[in-house]
C-alpha cells in the first residue's frame, strides 16, 4: 500500500529492513546489523558516572546486571528511573542503549539504572519481566546508597521496553511491591492478540510490521499461545481489566506502527480509570519515529526529555 509518510524521513525508507521476519534469526540478525553500523552517540555537557552492577535475581534465577548512570557533580538526592531497554524481547542490550540512558541522565538530572534482562526465546516470559521487576525492587531498596528520592522513582521504556514497564508497574501495584511515581511507555509492545486495524494493516511498513510482531510475541510467549485464554496480563498489558492505582502515564504512538491502536487504546483506558494520563500521536512517521534529524524526529525526544523531567519533578 500507498503511506502519507513525512516527507522528511523519505530518504530512510529503502534503507530499513522490511521482513519477511520468517522467524526470530532474521529479526535478531536486524539488530546485529544495526549494531555493526555504529551504536548511537551522545556526549553530555556534564560528566555521567557510569557503574555496572549484579543485583539479586528472581527466586531460583540469575543475578541481574543493572547499569546505573547519575550525574557526577550533584549532591543530594535525586530522582530516580528504572530505564527498560526495547528490541521486541528478543534483541536489544544496555549497551545498545547506552546513548539514550546517558542524555536522559544528563539532560533530566537523574539516576537511571538500565536493567540487562534476559531475552526471548531462550527465556521466555516471565524472564524477562521478573529481571526488570528485580531490578526495580533492588533500586527502591537502595534508593540512599545511589543517592535516589524514594518518592521520585520512575519508570521507562521502549518499544518492547514498553510494554515491559507497563507490565512491571501493574505487578508492583499487584504485589504490594515499589510503586513507581511516574510511568513512561514510548511506543509499548502490549497486546499479543494483534487484532486492532493498524496491527491488521501495516504487514508492509518498514522497520517494523505486523510480521515482526508475530515473531516478537511467538518467541515471547511460546508458540502457539499468543491470542489464547491463557495469556497473562503481565505478559500482555493490554489484557488488564483493571488499570486503577496505577502511576501517571506518558503513552506514545506513531501512525504507520501496528502498535498505534493498543498504544492509543491503553491511553484512554489508563484515563477512563482515573490515571493522569497524556498521549502523543505522531504523524506521517514509523515505529518509534526517530528519523535522524527530522523535525518529528526531534519532537520526540524532545518530548520524552519533558515528560521524565515532569513526571519524577526534576
Amino acid at each position: 500500500m500507498t503511506y502519507a509518510y513525512d516527507p522528511e524521513i523519505a530518504p530512510w525508507l529503502d534503507l530499513f529492513p522490511n521482513g519477511p521476519f520468517a522467524d526470530f534469526h532474521e529479526l535478531r540478525a536486524m539488530g546485529e546489523a544495526a549494531v555493526r553500523g555504529g551504536l548511537p552517540v551522545y556526549e553530555p555537557d556534564i560528566p555521567i558516572s557510569t557503574a555496572d552492577v549484579t543485583v539479586p535475581g528472581p527466586d531460583g534465577a540469575p543475578d541481574v546486571l543493572v547499569r546505573v548512570y547519575r550525574p557526577a557533580e550533584h549532591d543530594g538526592l535525586l530522582p530516580g528511573l528504572l530505564f527498560i531497554h526495547g528490541g521486541g524481547f528478543i534483541m536489544g542490550s544496555v549497551e545498545q542503549f547506552d546513548a539514550t540512558a546517558t542524555r536522559i541522565a544528563a539532560e533530566v538530572g537523574t539516576v537511571v539504572v538500565s536493567v540487562e534482562y534476559r531475552l526471548a526465546p531462550e527465556h521466555p516470559f516471565p524472564a524477562g519481566l521478573e529481571d526488570c521487576y528485580a531490578a526495580l525492587a533492588w533500586t527502591a531498596k537502595s534508593a540512599n546508597e545511589l543517592g535516589i528520592d524514594p518518592h521520585r522513582l520512575g519508570i521507562a521504556g521502549e518499544s518492547a521496553g514498553g510494554g515491559l514497564a507497563a507490565a512491571v508497574t501493574l505487578l508492583a501495584r499487584d504485589r504490594g511491591g515499589p510503586t513507581p511515581c511516574f510511568q513512561y511507555l514510548g511506543v509499548p509492545e502490549l497486546d499479543d492478540r494483534l487484532q486492532t486495524p493498524s496491527m491488521r494493516t501495516y504487514d508492509d511498513v518498514p522497520l517494523w510490521n505486523s510480521r515482526a510482531t508475530q515473531v516478537s510475541w511467538d518467541c515471547y510467549l511460546g508458540e502457539g499461545r499468543r491470542g489464547t485464554a491463557e495469556v497473562s496480563a503481565y505478559a500482555a498489558p493490554a489484557r488488564a481489566q483493571d488499570l486503577s492505582g496505577l502511576p501517571p502515564a506518558f503513552v506514545s504512538a506513531c501512525q504507520y506502527d501496528p502498535f498505534r491502536d493498543e498504544d492509543i487504546d491503553y491511553a484512554q483506558r489508563l484515563a477512563h480509570a482515573d490515571v493522569p494520563t497524556e498521549l502523543v500521536l505522531y504523524p506521517g512517521v514509523l515505529h518509534g519515529g526517530l528519523i535522524p534529524e527530522s523535525a518529528v524526529g526531534t519532537r520526540v525526544l524532545a518530548d520524552m526529555l519533558a515528560a521524565l523531567r515532569r513526571g519524577l519533578g526534576a
